[in-house]
């Protein structure tokens, strides 16, 4: 008979199982259950389903008279429910006993997967990002295609045998076209900076935060073990990640899946435009058009920055810049996170309207974010209700506003 094994879960995750109080607050900021509507997609119903699932395995109805085992139709039901989340985290922003939602809902995906009852797509991308080390399943070696059309190619982009900083790069912006700008401006802020840097090409593989957040963090060590001998082999001081989602895996999962500290700094891409700004690196012209931010959930609720990208905003002379309704710990998701793209695009794009309203609402014609899901998501969401507002990443911004 099948049986829950709750090895997945922490003594903690199942003390939280228990302190939820149904009290609904969740519901009410949950960016999913907004737009669908329906009820496995609850924050609260998700825990109050796995309790009922524990209880059928291992309370005392089920000594006395034996275990119960959800049905399939059941498990499927729960299992929507915890896929169609983008892991924002709002969840447990406004929950008022601070259950550490993303963590357990990442906990009941690696059940699932256990299982056998995840969504099946998830099997493919196993697949691809273990065999093809990326999420596109294109040839790992074209990793700097989005160099092909620049009009010089710095030394650091081909890649140094040796250097100070190594840039991630990242899957998405290395292989699809709507975010090649971001790199692009990460090469042109960094040469005019002067910094010592590197990309890793060909041998920068996915970081494995798709599989971890896929329920399949099993899967990584050895995506993990690679990269970090490869940034160690270019003796770098420092690792720079322009994806908050690569940022906060190379930060907290590497220590620990490698059992050991890195030996460099890792460092997002944000906070190092805010230093070279600080110390007169690069110097800022004016952009005469209003803009707005839109805080990326692993950059802020996930990895605590909500300063750095204001204060590299707010630097441009000049600036016009005007906050949205919702920002930092309860700013709403863009949509594109949690891996939901994969099994509910149309979901996805539902989320991203309703941000895209509140960057509308704000009369500013340039939206920036600070991740490159974020700009692909949103970009959708501005052609497919077809307002004139341009998505930027926050380095895309800097490298048009600098001087020199």
């Amino acid at each position: 008979m099948e049986r829950f094994d709750l090895s997945h879960y922490s003594f903690k995750q199942l003390m939280e199982l228990d302190a939820c109080t149904r009290c609904g607050e969740c519901v009410k900021w949950c960016p999913t259950y907004a737009e669908k509507g329906e009820e496995p997609l609850q924050p609260a119903e998700k825990i109050r389903r796995m309790k009922s699932f524990i209880v059928g395995q291992y309370g005392l109805r089920a000594r006395l008279f034996g275990r119960k085992f959800p049905s399939h139709e059941t498990l499927e039901e729960y299992c929507g429910g915890v896929y169609d989340c983008t892991l924002c985290g709002r969840c447990h922003v406004v929950c008022p006993v601070k259950i550490e939602t993303r963590l357990l809902w990442i906990a009941m995906r690696e059940q699932l997967v256990e299982l056998g009852h995840n969504p099946k797509v998830f099997d493919a991308l196993h697949e691809t990002v273990t065999t093809k080390y990326n999420i596109s399943g294109d040839n790992n070696e074209d990793r700097l295609i989005w160099a092909a059309n620049l009009e010089q190619v710095p030394e650091g982009v081909k890649g140094k045998e040796k250097a100070e900083i190594v840039y991630f790069v990242g899957c998405t912006p290395s292989f699809y076209p709507q975010t090649y700008g971001i790199p692009q401006a990460v090469a042109e802020v960094m040469t005019r900076a002067d910094l010592d840097f590197s990309t890793l090409g060909g041998q920068e593989w996915c970081c494995g935060y798709p599989l971890i957040i896929g329920g399949m963090g099993d899967a990584v060590k050895g995506l993990v073990e690679h990269n970090v001998a490869a940034v160690r082999r270019k003796g770098a001081k420092k690792l720079v990640a322009g994806c908050p989602s690569c940022y906060h895996t190379w930060l907290h999962e590497y220590p620990r899946i490698i059992g050991e500290p890195l030996g460099f700094e890792v460092q997002h891409l944000t906070l190092l435009l805010e230093q070279l700004i600080r110390g007169g690196d690069i110097k800022l012209g004016e952009f005469d058009r209003p803009v707005t931010y839109h805080d990326p959930c692993d950059l802020g609720r996930n990895g605590g920055i909500y300063d750095a990208p204001r204060n590299v905003i707010s630097s441009i002379p000049g600036i016009s810049f005007t906050e949205m309704e919702e920002t930092r710990n309860y700013a709403l998701c863009c949509g594109g996170g949690g891996d939901v793209a994969m099994c509910d695009q149309a979901l996805v794009d539902a989320v991203a309207k309703r941000r895209l309203q509140q960057a509308v609402a704000t009369e500013a014609q340039v939206l920036v974010s600070a991740c490159q899901q974020c700009k692909r998501t949103l970009m959708g969401a501005a052609r497919q209700e077809k307002v004139r507002m341009q998505v930027l990443d926050i380095v895309e911004l800097i490298a048009r506003v600098m001087e020199g």
